[in-house]
């Protein structure tokens, strides 16, 4: 932004402290002088009643004596002030600004794309010191979220590449030989356009996540969950997997399809990265003083914690955990975590001791309000149902429609 020259700060504050020692010194000469002007009389007579002495008359000072020996040495002594307060202002000025002269440089440096330099200004806590770490706190967020755009975006590149490459080796070969059945080609155009789709939607809704572009609104943990497996228990009979649920109304504020689709990726991830046969996924709501919880597990094989620590990077999967076709296109953690974070809320990874994964989503609760019709706050916090724990067990061998609940 061009602005017009202006004065610097250490030129003003030099100003001001010249000013400030100007105006006290003037006040301090003035009350001397005041103060002497009461024992130094205007004009000096003898009275008629003193007796002379022979000699000389002594000579006795009146004010013009006064004025001639004082004015002179507070003009010096005011220009004595008038130089020392603008070399002191300037030189203390200078030491007080320099902290804020490496704060700009380091600004100047990250406005050209350095991110990695820091200020790490030393000494004891003060507001410049404050500045600096808060600074030094931004620029590695923003190294780091540089660098998670730039892996995101060359990740991106490459998942986006593979569908389009793949589809034009089918058209290739279709050319090359035009009496090939075109029935089998079709089919896998499909299949790779339907995952070109899936991953495009997921990428969308992975930005909307960040952006944070939602209005709050009251939701449920509970409802969600009881919603994704209702939805995904068809993929479970599939697998031969049992969903089980449970737990307490969890009332939080947010987006409803965000959450939603947080709860629907960690079911989905926990039904295909499971055992080959017999396996469970358990999907819990806690409540807790300050925070609502949603865990999801599920039996699988045994993982370290290494590579746990790396499936909520865009486009990791865990590997030989994948079986079938709903691999999915490695967005799946990454767009939970995203959701998790822009509610306010913690994502936590850990593999289960007897194999498979546990994992820990915790958002802020929603405040509960009593009403004054006497009605339950939990009551009236989970949109009218009773805050009873309930456990629903949802097997692949029981259709949809033979849901039972029953309190744990």
């Amino acid at each position: 932004m061009d602005r017009e020259p202006g004065w610097s700060v250490r030129l003003k504050l030099t100003l001001s402290y010249a000013g400030f020692l100007m105006v006290a010194g003037t006040l301090l000469l003035a009350t001397v002088w005041v103060f002497l002007l009461r024992y130094v009389p205007e004009v000096t007579t003898l009275s008629p009643g003193v007796r002379r002495t022979p000699g000389p008359l002594p000579h006795m000072p009146d004010r013009s004596d006064l004025f001639d020996a004082f004015v002179w040495k507070a003009a010096a002594a005011m220009g004595f002030l008038l130089v020392f307060g603008l070399l002191g202002g300037w030189i203390l000025a200078g030491s007080m600004l320099a902290p804020l002269t490496r704060i700009t440089a380091a600004t100047r440096q990250a406005a050209n794309g350095s991110l990695s330099h820091r200020i790490h200004l030393e000494g004891q806590q003060d507001e410049f010191r404050e500045l600096a770490d808060a600074f030094d706190t931004m620029l590695a967020r923003l190294e780091a979220h540089d660098a998670e755009q730039r892996r995101f975006a060359a990740n991106a590149s490459h998942e986006l590449r593979t569908p389009l490459a793949i589809t034009q080796t089918l058209l290739e070969v279709a050319r090359n030989d035009p009496d090939r059945d075109t029935g089998e080609l079709v089919e896998r155009l499909h299949l790779v356009n339907s995952r070109a789709i899936d991953l495009t939607e997921a990428m969308l809704l992975l930005s909307r996540a960040n952006q944070r572009s939602f209005a709050p609104e009251h939701v449920d943990l509970s409802l969600a969950a009881e919603q994704a497996t209702e939805t995904l228990l068809p993929l479970a009979e599939e697998r031969g997997v049992a969903l089980e649920t449970s737990g307490d109304i969890a009332p939080t504020s947010g987006s409803k399809a965000l959450l939603l689709q947080l709860t629907t990726n960690l079911v989905h991830n926990a039904i295909v990265h499971n055992l080959p046969e017999h396996g469970t996924v358990w999907v819990t709501t806690s409540v807790r003083p300050r925070t609502v919880v949603l865990t999801v597990e599920n039996t699988g094989e045994t993982l370290t914690r290494q590579l746990v620590s790396t499936l909520t990077e865009p486009f990791q999967r865990g590997t030989g955990r994948v079986r079938g076709d709903h691999a999915g296109v490695g967005l799946g953690l990454a767009i939970v975590k995203s959701i998790a974070e822009a509610h306010n809320g913690a994502l936590t990874l850990d593999p289960r001791p007897g194999g498979g994964l546990r994992v820990t989503v915790e958002l802020p609760a929603r405040r509960r309000r009593a009403t004054s019709s006497g009605l339950d706050p939990r009551r009236a916090a989970g949109d009218g149902r009773a805050s009873t724990p309930r456990r629903q067990s949802l097997s692949p061998a029981a259709g949809a429609d033979e849901i039972a609940e029953k309190p744990r």
